[in-house]
C-alpha cells in the first residue's frame, strides 16, 4: 500500500511523540512541546467548553476526562488515578497537583504538607466546581497560578458520575445556566450529599477510602444554593464551631473564616454565610445550616478536618459563579500554604484533646438567644398578585438593593451527649457494619475464642419511623432505651473495638443507638425490632398462671400495670403479652441492641 511521504512523516513523528510523552517524568517540557507541535488542536484542547462557549456551557464526562488526561500527560506536576469505581461503571477519578512532581501520600504527610481535598459534582446540575477546578488546575501546572510547594491538592473532577451522564436542561428549574448540565440522582437515584454513613453508593464508598487514606487538612465541596434573591454571587457553609472542636473551632471562627472573607472581599466578593432561610426572608436573618455526618462536610469533621461547602448563588450568571468558584479555591489554597503550621498545629491540639475527652455532644440545636452580626446585600422583598393563581406571591426587586445588618444565628448547643466507653463489641453476623467500619479505617480486634463477657446492654424502649422512605431507607428517630449489665454469649472473630483511636469521634456518632445518623437510625440493625418467636394465647394460658404463682414480682408488676392503665386491664391478650415478655421466654435478642459497650 502507498502511503504519502507527507503521512509517512506524521507517522513517524508520532511514534516519536509516544515515545517521548510515555518518557515525561524525564523531559516534561519536550515532551508537552512536541505533543502540541505535531497534534493540531492538542492545544486548543485545555481550553475548556466553559470558555469556549464563554461561560455558557459546562463540559461532559467525556471531555472532562479526556482533559485531565492530558494534562497528565503534558505536566509532570499533575497525577490522575482511579479511586475505585462508581455505581455507573466508570471509574472515580481523582486528580493529584502536587509541584514536586511527587505523589505519595507517606511523602507529603512526612513532609508536614497542607493536603486540599476538593470534591465536585456530588450534584452534578451544580457544575461550577467542575469547570472552575479544570481551570484551576490547568493554570497552576502552566504557571499561571502559583501553587506553592507546601500544598498538594487532590481533587475530584466528578464524584456523581452517574448523575453527570445523565444529562439535560430542566432539573433545575430556578438555576442560571449552564445550558445543559447532570442531574442530582446518582445511578441509584441517590443524593450522594446524604450517603456518607449509610455508604449505600460505590462511589461514596471509595471517596471515603480516599479521605481516610489522604487525612485531609482541607475539604472543600463545591455546590450551588437554592432559595432567596439577593447579591451575593458566593456564600460559604462552614461546621457548626463547637462540632469542629475548641481549638480548631476558635481557630475556625476568629482566624480561618475571617481570613477566606477579607481576601475574598478585595477580589470583590462579598462572602456570607449560606443563606439558610425557610418560611421568611433574609433580611430578618437566619440559623446557620447544620450538617450532620450524613453530609459530606458533617462527616470530614469527626476526623478533625476543616471542611466547607462553597455555595453559590443559583440565579447569577453561570460565568460569574463558575470564576468565584475559581476565585474561591485560590483563596483557600494562599491562605493555607501561609498558615501551614497553624493549621497541622491545631488539628493536633485537637486529636490530643479529643482524646482526653469522654463526654461527646451527638445532637444539637441551635440557640437563638445568641447571634451574630453580620453584613448582608438583599433585594427588598415584596408580594403581588399571582399571574397563575391570584393569590399573593413573593418576589424581590432587583431595583431595590439594600445592605443591612441582620442577625445570624450560629450558635448551637447539646441536645443529647453521649459518654465515651473504653470498648465497643460488635457481634461479626451485622455485615454491613463491620464492612463500613472497615472501609473508614476503624481499628478492630478480632476475639480468638468463645467467651461470654460481662458487657453494658442497650435495650431498646421506644422509637420512630418516618413514614416515607428518605434515601432508600425509613429512618429511626427519638430512640429511648434503657441500659444494664449483662452475660453475652460472643464468639470467635467477634470485634473488640478500641475506642480510644482516631476514629473514635466517628465511632460514637455511628454507634450510639439514639445518635441521629447512628447505624441504628440507617436501619443497619433492624433485624433485631421483630421478634422471631411467640406463643399461641389459649396454650399459653396455663402458662402465664404458673408464672404469676412462682414469681410474686412478676404479679405485683402485672397488678400496679392494670391499675394505671384501664385501657390494659380489660385486654385479655395484653396481658398475656406483658407476662410473656417479663418471663424467660422472651427472647434476649428482641431489642437487644446488637452493640455492646466496656465501660
Amino acid at each position: 500500500m502507498f502511503v504519502p511521504a507527507k503521512h509517512r512523516i506524521i507517522f513517524t513523528l508520532s511514534i516519536l511523540v509516544a515515545e517521548i510523552i510515555n518518557m515525561k517524568k524525564i523531559f516534561p517540557t519536550l515532551a508537552a512541546f512536541l505533543a502540541f507541535s505535531t497534534h493540531p488542536g492538542a492545544a486548543q484542547s485545555f481550553s475548556t467548553v466553559f470558555e469556549q462557549s464563554k461561560g455558557k456551557q459546562t463540559t461532559d464526562y467525556a471531555a472532562l476526562i479526556r482533559f485531565y488526561e492530558q494534562l497528565d500527560t503534558a505536566y509532570p506536576e499533575i497525577n490522575m488515578q482511579t479511586a475505585g469505581g462508581t455505581d455507573a461503571g466508570h471509574p472515580l477519578h481523582v486528580v493529584y497537583y502536587s509541584k514536586d512532581g511527587h505523589f505519595t501520600v507517606n511523602e507529603w504527610q512526612q513532609k508536614n504538607k497542607i493536603i486540599i481535598l476538593i470534591n465536585n459534582g456530588i450534584h452534578p446540575g451544580e457544575p461550577d466546581g467542575i469547570d472552575a477546578s479544570m481551570m484551576l488546575l490547568r493554570d497552576a501546572a502552566g504557571g499561571k497560578v502559583n501553587i506553592p510547594d507546601n500544598v498538594v491538592l487532590a481533587v475530584i473532577p466528578v464524584f456523581n458520575v452517574g448523575g453527570m451522564l445523565n444529562r439535560g436542561s430542566y432539573s433545575r428549574a430556578n438555576q442560571n445556566g449552564p445550558e445543559v448540565y447532570g442531574f442530582r440522582g446518582s445511578a441509584q437515584n441517590l443524593d450522594l450529599n446524604r450517603d456518607f454513613i449509610k455508604m449505600d453508593a460505590q462511589e461514596t464508598r471509595n471517596l471515603v477510602r480516599l479521605f481516610r487514606t489522604l487525612g485531609p487538612d482541607i475539604f472543600i465541596d463545591n455546590h450551588v444554593s437554592n432559595g432567596a434573591d439577593y447579591q451575593h454571587v458566593m456564600t460559604l457553609l462552614t461546621p457548626n464551631s463547637k462540632k469542629q472542636g475548641y481549638f480548631m473551632g476558635k481557630y475556625l471562627k476568629n482566624v480561618f473564616e475571617p481570613g477566606l472573607y477579607e481576601v475574598m472581599k478585595g477580589k470583590g466578593y462579598d462572602l456570607v454565610p449560606y443563606v439558610n432561610h425557610w418560611g421568611n426572608t433574609p433580611d430578618k436573618g437566619w440559623e446557620q445550616f447544620y450538617e450532620p455526618p450524613r453530609f459530606t462536610s458533617g462527616y470530614a469533621a469527626l476526623f478533625r478536618t476543616f471542611a466547607f461547602v462553597p455555595e453559590t448563588h443559583m440565579l447569577k450568571p453561570y460565568k460569574d459563579r463558575v470564576a468565584a468558584t475559581y476565585e474561591l479555591m485560590r483563596t483557600f489554597i494562599d491562605f493555607a500554604a501561609g498558615h501551614q503550621e497553624e493549621i497541622k498545629g491545631v488539628r493536633e491540639l485537637e486529636w490530643k484533646a479529643m482524646q482526653e475527652r469522654d463526654e461527646f455532644t451527638i445532637d444539637w440545636k441551635v440557640d437563638t438567644s445568641l447571634k451574630s452580626d453580620i453584613v448582608f446585600k438583599g433585594y427588598e422583598a415584596a408580594y403581588k398578585p399571582s399571574a397563575v393563581s391570584g393569590q399573593p406571591r413573593l418576589y424581590y426587586d432587583r431595583n431595590k438593593p439594600y445592605t443591612k445588618t441582620v442577625p445570624f444565628y450560629d450558635k448551637y448547643a447539646a441536645t443529647q451527649t453521649a459518654k465515651a466507653p473504653r470498648y465497643y463489641v460488635l457481634p461479626q453476623g451485622w455485615q454491613d457494619a463491620v464492612q463500613n467500619l472497615r472501609i473508614n479505617r476503624v481499628d478492630m480486634i478480632l476475639l480468638e475464642k468463645d467467651t461470654v463477657m460481662e458487657l453494658t446492654v442497650y435495650r431498646i424502649t421506644d422509637y420512630e419511623t418516618s413514614k416515607k422512605p428518605y434515601e432508600g431507607h425509613y429512618l429511626h428517630s427519638k430512640v429511648q432505651f434503657e441500659t444494664r449489665k449483662e452475660k453475652v454469649k460472643l464468639l470467635r472473630g467477634d470485634y473488640l473495638i478500641p475506642v480510644q483511636q482516631k476514629a473514635k469521634r466517628y465511632l460514637i456518632e455511628t454507634l450510639e443507638p439514639n445518635a441521629p445518623d447512628a447505624f441504628f437510625a440507617w436501619n443497619f440493625f433492624d433485624a433485631i425490632l421483630q421478634q422471631k418467636e411467640h406463643f399461641s394465647d389459649y396454650v399459653f394460658e396455663d402458662e402465664a398462671a404458673q408464672l404469676l404463682l412462682s414469681d410474686p414480682q412478676l404479679r405485683s408488676l402485672l397488678e400496679d400495670k392494670k391499675k394505671t392503665d384501664p385501657k390494659f386491664a380489660a385486654d385479655g391478650h395484653a396481658q398475656l403479652e406483658f407476662i410473656y415478655q417479663h418471663s424467660v421466654y422472651q427472647e434476649p435478642e428482641y431489642m437487644r441492641y446488637p452493640v455492646f459497650r466496656i465501660d
